[in-house]
């Protein structure tokens, strides 16, 4: 049976609390119709996942094999190196912005604009590399909206492990979470390296202990979207199962 292709659509919406225009990349299922509801996947990184991960193929296989559900997906690219380091980093001067921006405007227009299911299991969040970690960051924050992360080779310090430490969990609260058994040396948009692999796998003991569903793993690879494309079917089919 022949793939069918959904749609690709652009825009552009204001936020106030970043003070800037942020453009979406929206993908639309085949057979799309506002008469229905779907599940919707939000993408830090937007460009990358659509690009580089070719997501929006790779869920229309998924799809037609009725592997995953309908998904409308939201890719928010960054505007530059720079201020995605201060959106996405636990210490940015911009990240509690950027949550902010996720939760009240940008998940709102979904709402109004398509046909979305208004619950958190029906919203998930996703990011590779500190695009993973403001995507975890702002579940944690607002477990009300967001009630899925799925996070490829997250940046991981401290702060991000102290939030996970002291966060209420419920049994509600889904994360996917992949580092590569390579990435002991990452070389990051700072210029700085970091060992990702060994906090990675700290964070994963502390989720192991809560009552969230939580699927970890270590693949074979680095820190590259070679490895993250082939990872992203079983990422999609654990998050979003038929």
């Amino acid at each position: 049976m022949a793939t069918l292709h959904g749609t690709l659509e652009d825009t552009v919406i204001h936020s106030s609390y970043l003070d800037d225009d942020v453009p979406l990349l929206l993908y639309l299922p085949p057979n799309y119709t506002p008469l229905s509801s779907y599940d919707v996947l939000i993408c830090q990184d937007g460009k990358d996942y659509f690009q580089l991960g070719r997501i929006p193929r790779q869920m229309e296989k998924l799809m037609a094999d009725y592997d995953v559900r309908e998904t409308i997906i939201v890719g928010v690219p960054y505007p530059s190196v720079p201020e995605r380091r201060e959106r996405y980093h636990p210490e940015g001067k911009r990240s509690e912005a950027y949550r902010r921006f996720l939760a009240f405007e940008l998940l709102p227009y979904l709402d109004e604009h398509y046909p979305t299911h208004p619950l958190p299991s029906a919203r998930t969040l996703a990011g590779d590399s500190l695009a993973g970690t403001i995507s975890f960051l702002t579940a944690l924050e607002y477990p009300t909206l967001f009630g899925q992360v799925m996070m490829h080779s997250p940046y991981v310090d401290q702060h991000v492990l102290n939030a996970a430490k002291n966060h209420s969990y419920t049994n509600s609260l889904s994360i996917y979470h992949v580092i590569g058994s390579e990435e002991t040396v990452v070389q990051m948009t700072n210029g700085e390296e970091a060992d990702f692999l060994t906090p990675n796998q700290e964070l994963s003991h502390i989720l192991k202990a809560t009552p969230a569903t939580y699927s970890f793993r270590v693949f074979e690879g680095n820190h590259t979207w070679t490895y993250w494309q082939k990872d992203l079917p079983h990422a999609l089919k654990t998050m979003l199962p038929f």
